[in-house]
């Protein structure tokens, strides 16, 4: 199945919570001098105007990257280097200094991050969002792929680099991706067991992704670090309700950093949003 596009859905709440995680990642990262390989295994299209057909159809933006943007200014503080850096790069996503009318997928964010001895390979499946891949302007050491992510990318390992960050976020449109997905990871730990691996999952009343937990607390996978973020009731509104993250190989700091960010973000969304994060191991 091939029709999940995420222009519609660009810059929702899952968004905002998935690549504030991955640009403290990278930041984390970023502190060592030694070569990383980056792969994100279902790219999308790298950038989005929200003005688009598909993005203004759900408008799903005004509920998630929006309401952060009007607050840009409260939320950079001294004391929260992380938001502040994260916003500024935001706004070096817009053609136009002062105006939201453009949101970055994770190939944008992966792509300002990689430094000459660093390497980026990009996975799309979807025929169209790869020719819309293809379109963005991306450095040399990035290279895109026309095929599925997950298997691309354990077919490459191990990778030529030292270090290796590993981003899945799949549609989850077949159920059966929450059990590959956990298999995908059990592989990379297997060829790469240094690697940073950041697995999202969306938050539904059907609960499937307790499905994708359980099979990785089956496989015995260690040093994990789990953030969700609850955006409203379960229930309350048609379709997800939440995001949620597990990382592999969590950068040391990432746990406190990520959770001090979201919860100054939460209160964006209103009263019934929170955020948790917690260690989850099998050590």
């Amino acid at each position: 199945m091939l029709a999940y596009q995420h222009a519609y859905h660009a810059g929702n709440f899952a968004d905002v919570h998935k690549h504030l995680a991955l640009h403290a990642v990278t930041r984390h990262l970023l502190r060592k001098e030694s070569p990383i390989t980056y792969v994100d295994t279902h790219a999308g299209r790298g950038l989005y105007p929200l003005a688009a057909m598909e993005t203004d159809r759900l408008q799903e933006y005004r509920d998630g990257v929006e309401p952060v943007w009007a607050a840009r200014h409260a939320l950079v503080r001294d004391d929260a280097p992380l938001l502040a850096d994260w916003l500024a790069a935001l706004t070096e996503a817009q053609p136009r200094s002062g105006t939201l009318t453009h949101y970055p997928g994770s190939p944008w964010w992966l792509s300002r991050a990689i430094r000459q001895q660093d390497r980026l390979t990009l996975f799309e499946l979807h025929p169209g969002e790869h020719r819309h891949l293809e379109s963005q302007a991306l450095p040399p050491q990035a290279r895109r792929f026309h095929e599925d992510g997950p298997q691309g990318l354990v077919r490459r390992l191990p990778v030529p680099t030292p270090r290796l960050c590993v981003l899945i976020d799949p549609s989850y449109e077949r159920k059966a991706e929450y059990a590959e997905t956990a298999q995908t990871l059990q592989r990379i730990a297997a060829k790469a067991r240094h690697a940073v691996v950041m697995i999202w999952y969306p938050l539904l009343p059907a609960g499937h992704h307790h499905g994708l937990l359980e099979a990785l607390r089956t496989a015995g996978i260690d040093k994990l670090w789990r953030s969700e973020l609850v955006h409203h009731a379960a229930g309350e509104r048609h379709g997800m309700y939440g995001s949620g993250l597990v990382v592999r190989n969590p950068p040391w700091g990432l746990d406190t950093e990520l959770s001090a960010a979201m919860q100054r973000l939460a209160p964006l969304w209103g009263r019934g949003a929170r955020h948790s994060g917690k260690w989850w191991t099998t050590e």
